[in-house]
């Protein structure tokens, strides 16, 4: 119930205020568990990124965010599981697997945390590794301008958010050269689909 009021007030902030354009939300499989796999910009980024598409998003979040038992509450309101950044979390990992495994959509950042510059960073191996562990599709999707909402710089600017065609991990799950190729290769899609997003809102 939280998570559907939530969604709503985002999508009519996102839509109205910040005139979102979106593209691609053909691309989201209409049942079934898929990993949604984006760039990460902003804290707006976890929200935004499920605001206009049907299925419920379920987020991984760095777990300082559940030391405060309000914002833990808010989190878990929102469909966000703690995880430990830095290090293997195989709890966090169980978590994301049981949940695509259970035909859920499953959000992740693959960067690991927020780009300081607005440029696509270097991914972290462990989308790969969840993809190969539950056969998931994954759906690249790229934000654009979240990071400029409410700067000195615009105040209110015009965001986009662009759905990509699903890409499998069709490799050795146990070849760690072959997960980190395919993670850089679903951000090397993000990147594209960036520049796609940028174009249509210029």
């Amino acid at each position: 119930m939280f998570y559907a009021i939530f969604k709503i007030l985002c999508r009519l902030t996102f839509g109205i205020i910040f005139r979102t354009k979106v593209i691609g939300a053909e691309n989201i499989p209409k049942e079934g568990g898929f990993i949604l796999a984006a760039n990460h910009m902003s804290n707006w980024d976890p929200p935004f990124l499920g605001t206009f598409i049907d299925r419920v998003v379920n987020y991984m979040g760095k777990e300082e965010l559940f030391k405060n038992p309000i914002m833990a509450m808010i989190c878990r309101g929102l469909n966000v599981f703690p995880v430990k950044r830095g290090a293997a979390d195989k709890n966090a990992m169980k978590n994301a697997v049981k949940i695509l495994k259970s035909g859920k959509c499953l959000g992740i950042f693959p960067e690991g945390t927020r780009s300081k510059t607005g440029k696509i960073r270097k991914a972290e191996s462990g989308v790969s590794l969840i993809a190969a562990m539950t056969k998931a599709p994954i759906i690249p999707a790229a934000i654009i301008n979240t990071e400029k909402i409410f700067s000195s710089e615009i105040k209110i600017p015009r965001l986009a958010v662009v759905y990509g065609k699903p890409m499998n991990f069709t490799g050795n799950p146990k070849d760690k050269t072959e997960l980190n190729d395919f993670a850089q290769s679903i951000m090397a899609e993000v990147a594209k689909l960036k520049i796609l997003g940028e174009d249509s809102i210029k």
